[in-house]
């Protein structure tokens, strides 16, 4: 991690989806090196170990409708600490530029004549469904594939996305979504999307509080409401769903008592 001369470097991490070990080994490695790292709340605490003695660590955690420190003075942190010849980790959970504003936080660093660079990580749009027992694509049951926020509002141009979504994706994996599921499920059917779609969600994938419900396009949200699914649970919608039955691998073994 060499920055070059006395300016710093911004290093956008991403943790990965929850285990600690799906972190990648560039990953690691920039945890061990840095001088200062900013993480947020769906990390997995075992990775901070990692970090050098010394090592600043500033929590930028945050939760549905609530952020504890907003964007803009993450950027000016980011920004200030590399102006000082630190080499600085944005250490996000999932990849950063899927849902993760990297993108946001690699331009202001542009902005500010400072090196960066991007570590991806794993996101949870397929890992999540991979530890349920869930393939985002099948050659029987899904082709396509595609990632969306749940964060969706009303409007002519959502019209046109959610139409696209319901009738060219075999397999959508939905972030965020809990909240507006109602909202989703409304949309996805109200567009041609069967109502006998196979859905999951997956609550805290890949940890081991993984929990996973599984019904149809009608149902699932009442079967959210019945077990209690809150966030951080990722949605999927499609026929590779129907692939759980057999496949469900992680929660069979932690049932069992043994350590994936």
């Amino acid at each position: 991690m060499n920055g070059g001369g006395t300016m710093g470097k911004i290093w956008l991490v991403g943790a990965g989806p929850g285990d600690p070990d799906l972190i990648t080994v560039k990953g690691l490695k920039a945890i061990q090196q840095a001088d200062v790292i900013l993480y947020d709340r769906l990390i997995s605490m075992e990775l901070l170990d990692h970090a050098k003695e010394g090592t600043e660590l500033i929590f930028c955690g945050k939760l549905p409708d609530r952020h504890f420190v907003q964007q803009e003075n993450i950027n000016e942190i980011l920004v200030e600490h590399a102006k000082e010849g630190k080499q600085v980790v944005r250490l996000k959970g999932g990849d950063p530029f899927v849902f993760g504003r990297g993108g946001e936080e690699a331009a202001y660093a542009v902005q500010h004549g400072i090196d960066f660079e991007v570590v991806p990580g794993i996101t949870s749009g397929i890992a999540a469904p991979a530890y349920a027992g869930i393939p985002v694509t099948h050659r029987d049951h899904g082709a396509s594939f595609a990632i969306v926020t749940g964060h969706r509002k009303e409007g002519a141009d959502e019209e046109m996305k959610w139409a696209s979504l319901a009738k060219g994706i075999d397999t959508i994996a939905i972030y965020m979504g809990v909240k507006n599921l109602p909202y989703i499920q409304e949309q996805l059917l109200k567009h041609g999307k069967p109502p006998e779609t196979p859905a999951a969600l997956i609550h805290w994938g890949t940890t081991a509080k993984q929990q996973t419900v599984t019904g149809t396009l009608t149902d699932i949200y009442d079967v959210a409401q019945k077990e209690g699914i809150t966030n951080p649970s990722m949605i999927i919608v499609g026929e590779v769903v129907k692939m759980r039955d057999t496949l469900q691998w992680f929660e069979e073994q932690k049932a069992a008592g043994i350590e994936p």
